[in-house]
C-alpha cells in the first residue's frame, strides 16, 4: 500500500517556503551586519582611545600654552574627568614617568594600580592587548618627550568587551530586519495569492470539462505572459475538446447511419430472393444490386480504416522517384476504367522534358481518385482540367473542375475530419474522410493538398509535390 501524500494549497505552499527563505536570508543579513558593527565600532573606540592619548601627549607638551607647567603640575588638565568622558565608552587615562609612577589620571588611582601601570612600560608606543587580568584590555601609549628627553608616558586603558558593546545598534538592526521579514511575508502573501488566483481558477475549470461541462469563463486581464498563456490555452483546448466531442458525436451518428443505408438495402435486397419475390434475371439484379451496395459499404470501412492507420502514423510510406507525367498519366487512367459513363472528360496538360518526383506511387493514386471522384461529384458533365507546373523545388498538380462549387462557409472546414457540407449530406454517402486523408496521404510525402479557389464556375485544388532533385 502506497501512503498517500498530504496535499496543501499553492497558496500555503510558496508562502511558507518563500518566507522560510526569507527569513534564512535575512538571518544571514543578520548575522554579517551584527559582525560587521561589532568590528567597526570596535576599530572607531580604539580610534578614539588613540586620539585621547595623543591629544594628552599633545597638551602636556605644548610649551605656547601658558596654563601648561612640568608634568607634575597638570593635575588639573587631566582631572576635569567630564572632559575625557565618551559616549558609550570611560577609558582610563594614565599620565606617568619614566619610572612608571602614575603622576596623574582622569579618576582615583586605587592601591596596587601603580605596580600595574609599571609593568606596561617598555620603549615602544603603540596598542596592544593584554589577556593577563581578569578580562581582556586594550592598552594605548603615547611618549611624553621634551628637548629630546623621555619626559614619562600616556596610558589609556579600557576593557574590551567595552569597546565591543553595541546592544542598542543590535537592537535597532534587529528591528529593522524585523520590519523587512513583516513587509516581505505581506509581500509574499499577496503576490502568491495572486500568482494562485488564476491557477486555482484553472483546476476549477478542469473539473467542469471533467463532469462534461465544457463552457468555461476565466479572466484574461492577467498582466503575467506565463499565466495569460496557461489561461489562455486552456480556453483553446476547451474549445477543442468541445469541438472533438461533437465530432465525436456527429461520427458515431454518420457511421451509423452511412453503414445502416447500405445494409438495410443489402438486407431488402438479398430477402426479396430468397422469399421469391423476384426470380429469374430479376433475381440476379437484385443480387447484382446488393453486390454494389456491399462494394460501397466497404469503401466507407475501408476510408474509416485507413485514417485511423494514418492518423497514428501506422501506414508505413514507401517512397519512389517516378516520373510525374507518367504518374498523372496512370492515374486519370485508372480512374477512366472505373467510369460507367463518359459525362466527364478529363484534359491533361503535361510537362514537355520528364521530371522526377518523390512520392508513394499508390497514396498519389488514391489522391487523384479522390480528387477527381469529388470533381465529377460537382457536375452532372462537363471538364476537368489536370495541370502540372514547376515551382522550385517543388512541383504542383492543379485539378480544375467546372462544377457548382464549394459554399462559402464550407471551404474553411473541407479537411476536417468527418466534416460534411449541406449540399453533400444529403446527396451524396460518406463519412466526409476523402479529402482529410488526401491532405495526410501528401503530407507523408513531404507534399501537402491545398484548395486554391471554388466558385459557381468551378473549384481547383493544387497537390504539391517534392521534385526528386531537392531530396
Amino acid at each position: 500500500m502506497f501512503k498517500k501524500n498530504k496535499r496543501i494549497s499553492l497558496l500555503h505552499y510558496w508562502t511558507s517556503r518563500y518566507l522560510l527563505t526569507l527569513f534564512i536570508g535575512l538571518a544571514i543579513i543578520f548575522l554579517i551586519s551584527a559582525a560587521w558593527i561589532r568590528h567597526t565600532t570596535f576599530e572607531n573606540r580604539l580610534e578614539l582611545m588613540e586620539f585621547l592619548a595623543d591629544e594628552t601627549v599633545y597638551r602636556l607638551t605644548d610649551t605656547t600654552n601658558p596654563n601648561n607647567g612640568p608634568i607634575n603640575g597638570i593635575p588639573g588638565f587631566i582631572g576635569d574627568r567630564e572632559r575625557f568622558n565618551m559616549r558609550e565608552i570611560d577609558p582610563i587615562l594614565y599620565v606617568v614617568d619614566t619610572e612608571g609612577n602614575i603622576l596623574t589620571s582622569n579618576r582615583p588611582v586605587p592601591p596596587g594600580s601603580a605596580k600595574n601601570v609599571a609593568g606596561l612600560l617598555d620603549d615602544e608606543e603603540g596598542t596592544k592587548e593584554i589577556t593577563g587580568g581578569l578580562e581582556p584590555e586594550y592598552v594605548v601609549k603615547r611618549k611624553i618627550e621634551g628637548n629630546n628627553q623621555l619626559l614619562g608616558w600616556v596610558l589609556v586603558k579600557e576593557k574590551k568587551d567595552n569597546l565591543t558593546r553595541v546592544n542598542q545598534a543590535y537592537g535597532q538592526l534587529a528591528l529593522l530586519i524585523g520590519a523587512l521579514a513583516l513587509l516581505g511575508w505581506i509581500a509574499i502573501y499577496f503576490l502568491s495569492k495572486r500568482l494562485a488566483r488564476p491557477i486555482k481558477q484553472v483546476a476549477e475549470a478542469a473539473k467542469h470539462i471533467q463532469e462534461g461541462n465544457y463552457t468555461v469563463d476565466l479572466p484574461q486581464d492577467s498582466k503575467e505572459k506565463e499565466v495569460y498563456e496557461l489561461v489562455t490555452s486552456f480556453e483553446n483546448m476547451a474549445n477543442k475538446l468541445e469541438q472533438l466531442e461533437k465530432t465525436r458525436t456527429e461520427l458515431l451518428a454518420g457511421v451509423t447511419h452511412e453503414l445502416k443505408t447500405p445494409v438495410t438495402s443489402i438486407s431488402g435486397l438479398l430477402q426479396a430472393v430468397k422469399d421469391g419475390v423476384v426470380t429469374g434475371l430479376d433475381a440476379m439484379d437484385f443480387i447484382e444490386m446488393a453486390m454494389v451496395e456491399t462494394t460501397k459499404m466497404k469503401t466507407m470501412v475501408g476510408d474509416l480504416l485507413a485514417f485511423n492507420h494514418f492518423a497514428v502514423d501506422a501506414i508505413p510510406v514507401k517512397i519512389q522517384s517516378v516520373d510525374v507525367n507518367q504518374l498523372l498519366r496512370d492515374a486519370v487512367a485508372q480512374w477512366e476504367v472505373l467510369q460507367d459513363e463518359d459525362s466527364v472528360k478529363v484534359n491533361l496538360h503535361l510537362i514537355e522534358q520528364a521530371v522526377y518526383v518523390q512520392v508513394d506511387i499508390v497514396r498519389i493514386q488514391q489522391i487523384m481518385t479522390n480528387l477527381l471522384t469529388n470533381a465529377k461529384q460537382a457536375m452532372d458533365k462537363g471538364t476537368i482540367t489536370l495541370i502540372l507546373k514547376e515551382r522550385g523545388d517543388k512541383l504542383s498538380i492543379i485539378v480544375k473542375d467546372t462544377g457548382h462549387g464549394i459554399p462559402l462557409e464550407d471551404q474553411a472546414f473541407i479537411f476536417e475530419r468527418f466534416y460534411r457540407g449541406e449540399n453533400k449530406k444529403y446527396t451524396i454517402r460518406g463519412l466526409g474522410l476523402g479529402l482529410p486523408l488526401s491532405k495526410m496521404m501528401a503530407q507523408s510525402s513531404g507534399g501537402d493538398l491545398i484548395l486554391i479557389e471554388s466558385n459557381a464556375s468551378g473549384t481547383s485544388f493544387e497537390l504539391v509535390l517534392q521534385t526528386a532533385t531537392s531530396l
